[in-house]
């Protein structure tokens, strides 16, 4: 995987960064979800490598990166921390402007990149997510079965931390198998690293205290900005077999968040670089 790549660690808002670079051209940021990390880009990042410098990053708290405190407050795994990182990130290998794509989490700290640091990024795509307020303040039973992990993981410390510790082999086997719809889509090198992982007690944990964030600070940050407006071209994409698809009028909700928004649903489950390659790859490349 990632054949032509480079692995680097980079400094960042108190933490490092594991990455991998490769390729020429305008620079693009991947940036990963749970409970993964940015090797799942590696079927459409060498392909993105022939017209862009990519950057596949690892969050900080998942897979190779830095594991820093949350702090009292979750602080320490809000996305304005994480999209920190990667501005940093970004500056430390010489890229003043960037796009950026993000899938599950990833797209969530994509969000926050763009809100607090718009006026460096040139294109933007979120895959497979609704904006995080809109999907808390319009739960029901239906979503909160779904996305049951949203509240389980952020039960205080350490009860999520010792069940998922148990075996997270089988927790991680059951929550990627139960989002993707395309049978045999992980490739086994793939899932040997997502495994490799999130056996770190360490992982676990962090992971934890991003959805803690998430349904904390993250909602407060959110509300501060509710009316703000992402000034720079996004691009939704979704899968058409997944929870996203049957819940939410998705464009819809991102047109109120940006001025120009353009999107679509791909034959898939929430996967979409790994169960749906060439469609993803076609849409970022006909965006970016």
């Amino acid at each position: 995987m990632f054949e032509g790549f480079e692995q680097r660690r980079v400094a960042a808002a108190g933490t490092e960064i594991n990455l991998r670079l490769g390729g020429a051209g305008p620079a693009l940021l991947l940036l990963h979800g749970y409970p993964q990390t940015h090797v799942m880009w590696h079927r459409i990042a060498p392909r993105l490598a022939e017209r862009f410098t990519v950057v596949c990053a690892d969050l900080r708290g998942y897979g190779d990166s830095g594991r820093p405190p949350a702090g009292a407050d979750h602080a320490g795994y809000s996305k304005r921390a994480m999209a920190q990182d990667m501005a940093e990130v970004m500056s430390g290998l010489g890229f003043a402007r960037f796009s950026v794509v993000g899938h599950d989490r990833g797209a969530r700290v994509t969000h926050r990149l763009l809100l607090d640091h718009g006026g460096r990024v040139d294109k933007a795509a979120v895959l497979d997510i609704a904006p995080t307020l809109d999907m808390y303040e319009r739960t029901d039973r239906a979503f909160a079965e779904a996305y049951y992990h949203w509240f389980f993981l952020i039960q205080p410390f350490d009860l999520p931390e010792r069940l998922i510790g148990a075996d997270p082999d089988y927790y991680l086997g059951k929550k990627i198998g139960a989002w993707s719809k395309v049978g045999g889509c992980f490739a086994p090198e793939a899932l040997a690293e997502y495994k490799r992982c999130f056996r770190d007690p360490a992982v676990i944990h962090a992971t934890c205290e991003d959805y803690r964030a998430a349904a904390s600070i993250d909602l407060e940050h959110d509300r501060g900005d509710r009316d703000r407006r992402i000034a720079v071209p996004l691009l939704v994409l979704w899968g058409a077999l997944g929870v996203i698809e049957r819940s939410y009028d998705v464009l819809d909700l991102w047109s109120a968040r940006a001025e120009q928004v353009s999107g679509q649903a791909l034959p898939c489950g929430h996967f979409l670089a790994e169960e749906a390659p060439d469609e993803t790859l076609e849409a970022l490349l006909g965006f970016l």
